[in-house]
């Protein structure tokens, strides 16, 4: 009898983390009810399907600003009658909320279309540097709107940094570092390999800092949920790192005469770009960074454009695609 050679092992489905703002939970107009969220979620569930019948793996992030910014305007009507929990605290309690919103949202969805897929969230924790030069200058604004008189007196009461915030009032503004590690990476990229559905790292992650005896504290602080994304995905080996946003396209000249949308590019165009100022850090910024990161870590490609673009990008015909050197 002739011995049969086994069968090779069908090849691994790609790997790609999609980050997406906490934005995608709330619509402009929208106050944010539950029932906005869930319905929100359910339609960006549907959008994500484009990746998931093309058989990625996948790790979703996302943000937290208007939730996270409900939470502290809540605790400010209400500081007389409950204590106020710290930044940190409310960034974690976001995670819960919001990814068990997506959670509930992909399992339903799953269920019609591929039930042998599980959906888990995993709170997150991202190691900052306590030397950050982002902890002597504090410029990320949360939660509500004072004036100078309110402001001053939180400041003082609770050790606040405040700021005008371009004639609209002062608000509290916070170090914002740059993330180093995701503390949970390993059992992200286990479960996401296992091929599980994975939301982690959401609002950028809950920022802690590490003692010389590797204790972990919480930071009154927010990290940007991109570039957590990026260090993210090459941590667990994605090829594929896609950035929702809310405009289909990054663009060259953006918002002048000679504005001018970006298809597909090389990390070195990209890169080339950001050095000639295309990109500002109060807007696309921070998500090209995340992008030229990634593909310098390793990563393969990586994809801009917004939700409802999704489908269409994938398959070629819309977003700007960015791939790493050939």
């Amino acid at each position: 009898m002739i011995p049969l050679d086994p069968l090779p092992e069908p090849p691994p489905r790609p790997l790609a983390v999609v980050a997406m703002g906490g934005h995608a939970f709330l619509q402009e107009g929208q106050r944010g009810t539950m029932e906005e969220q869930e319905q929100n979620a359910e339609r960006v569930v549907d959008l994500l399907m484009a990746l998931v019948e093309r058989g990625h793996r996948l790790v979703i992030t996302h943000g937290n600003g208007p939730q996270v910014g409900n939470l502290l305007s809540q605790q400010e009507l209400a500081h007389e009658e409950a204590p106020s929990l710290p930044l940190d605290v409310l960034v974690a309690m976001t995670q819960g909320s919001l990814g068990y919103v997506l959670q509930q949202a992909l399992l339903n969805r799953l269920r019609e279309r591929s039930p042998d897929r599980r959906v888990m969230t995993i709170v997150t924790q991202v190691l900052v540097d306590r030397d950050d030069p982002a902890f002597d200058d504090p410029s990320k604004p949360v939660g509500p709107f004072f004036s100078k008189a309110e402001a001053e007196a939180r400041a003082e009461a609770s050790g606040w940094t405040i700021r005008e915030d371009e004639s609209r009032g002062w608000r509290r503004v916070v170090p914002s570092p740059r993330p180093l590690e995701v503390l949970q990476f390993q059992m992200i990229r286990e479960a996401a390999t296992a091929g599980h559905i994975v939301i982690a790292g959401g609002g950028g992650g809950i920022p802690v800092l590490e003692d010389e005896d590797g204790r972990l504290s919480g930071v009154e602080g927010v990290v940007d949920k991109d570039l957590t994304s990026s260090v993210l995905a090459n941590r667990i080996g994605a090829s594929l790192l896609v950035i929702l946003t809310a405009v289909p396209q990054v663009y060259r000249h953006f918002g002048t005469d000679a504005q001018e949308a970006l298809g597909a590019v090389t990390l070195e165009e990209i890169e080339r770009l950001a050095e000639e100022g295309h990109f500002p850090p109060g807007s696309m910024g921070p998500k090209v960074e995340a992008v030229i990161q990634f593909l310098r870590g390793g990563g393969a490609r990586a994809l801009v454009t917004d939700a409802d673009s999704l489908p269409a990008a994938m398959e070629g015909r819309a977003g700007t695609h960015v791939v790493g050197r050939i």
